[in-house]
C-alpha cells in the first residue's frame, strides 16, 4: 500500500511540474501601458501574389490583365476588445503602395494594452480631413507628396481611394498606343446631394485575439485580393469600361473592393 501510495505522489508531482511547464503566463496589463500593432497588408490577385507588370492574371469574365499600379488609403482604425468596448484611432492615416514594399506594412501606434478580437476601417480618407487646411494634411495626406504616382485629384479637389492600372487586350489603345486600363476611385460625398460617396467601411474578426501588452506588439496580417475590384459582387469588365475616374461611376467599384480584404492570421509577438 504505502508503494501504491508513493507511486500515486510521484505521479501527482510530476502532473503538477508538466502543467506548469505548459502554463502561459500573460503580462499583466497596466493602467498606462500602450504599444504598436503593426498591419501586414499581403496584396494578392486570387492564390497569387501581386507582382507588378511581370505577371498576367485573368478576372471572371476572363480577360487577361496586368498590374501596373495599386495604390488605397486605409484610415480610421478601430479595434474591439474582447469585453465589447471598442479603441477608435482617428487620426492615423496609411497609404498603402504596391511599388513601396515598405507601405504594405504599417504601425498602428499607441495602443492601449488589451485583447482585441476585430478590425475595422476605412477604405478612403474621410470628408473632414479632405476638407481640412491644407497644412494640416501631413504626410501621406500631402497632396504634393506622391510624384508622378498622384492620389489626389486637383481638378476635383480630392484624394484617390484607390487606384488600379494595368495592361489588359481587353482593353482599346490609348493615344500611347497602350491596352491601358484605370480605376481611380474617390468621392466622399458631403458637397451636394448628388456627389457620389464612395468611402466604404469595412468590418473584420481578426480570427483569434491580439494580444497587446507593454512587452507584446502583435501584427495583423490582412490579405488583399484585388480580384475582388473585378469580381466582388457586380462584375467589372474591362473591354466595356477601360477606364472609370468620375466618383458616380466608380461606386460600383467601391462596393466590389469593400469585401477585398480578409484577415488571414495575428503574430503576437
Amino acid at each position: 500500500m504505502k508503494s501504491l501510495f508513493k507511486s500515486f505522489s510521484i505521479l501527482a508531482c510530476m502532473l503538477a511540474v508538466v502543467l506548469a511547464c505548459n502554463k502561459v503566463e500573460v503580462e499583466p496589463i497596466g493602467a498606462n501601458d500602450k504599444n504598436n500593432i503593426t498591419l501586414e497588408f499581403d496584396n494578392r490577385v486570387g492564390g497569387q501574389k501581386l507582382a507588378l507588370g511581370t505577371t498576367t492574371y485573368k478576372n471572371a469574365s476572363g480577360e487577361d490583365f496586368t498590374v501596373t499600379s495599386l495604390n488605397y488609403f486605409i484610415s480610421n482604425v478601430a479595434l474591439k476588445k474582447a469585453d465589447g468596448t471598442t479603441v477608435k484611432f482617428p487620426d492615423q492615416y496609411f497609404l498603402i503602395r504596391q511599388a513601396d514594399s515598405k507601405t504594405t506594412e504599417q504601425l498602428l501606434k499607441d495602443v492601449p494594452a488589451a485583447d482585441y478580437t476585430d478590425i475595422t476601417f476605412t477604405i478612403g480618407v474621410d470628408s473632414i480631413k479632405s476638407i481640412s487646411p491644407v497644412e494640416q494634411r501631413t504626410g501621406v495626406l500631402d497632396p504634393t507628396s506622391y510624384g508622378d504616382d498622384n492620389m489626389y485629384w486637383a481638378w476635383n479637389s480630392g484624394y484617390i481611394f484607390m487606384k488600379l492600372e494595368g495592361i489588359s487586350s481587353a482593353a482599346p489603345k490609348n493615344s500611347a498606343g497602350l491596352n491601358k486600363y484605370q480605376y481611380h476611385v474617390g468621392g466622399f460625398g458631403g458637397r451636394t446631394s448628388a456627389t457620389a460617396n464612395n468611402l466604404r467601411t469595412v468590418t473584420l474578426s481578426l480570427n483569434g485575439t491580439a494580444t497587446v501588452r507593454k512587452s507584446i506588439s502583435p501584427t495583423v496580417h490582412l490579405i488583399t485580393d484585388v480580384a475582388k475590384i473585378f469580381d466582388g459582387g457586380t462584375p467589372l469588365k474591362i473591354a466595356t469600361a477601360a477606364v472609370i475616374m468620375a466618383p458616380a461611376a466608380a461606386t460600383p467599384i467601391a462596393n466590389n473592393y469593400k469585401n477585398m480584404f480578409v484577415v488571414d492570421h495575428v503574430h503576437n509577438d
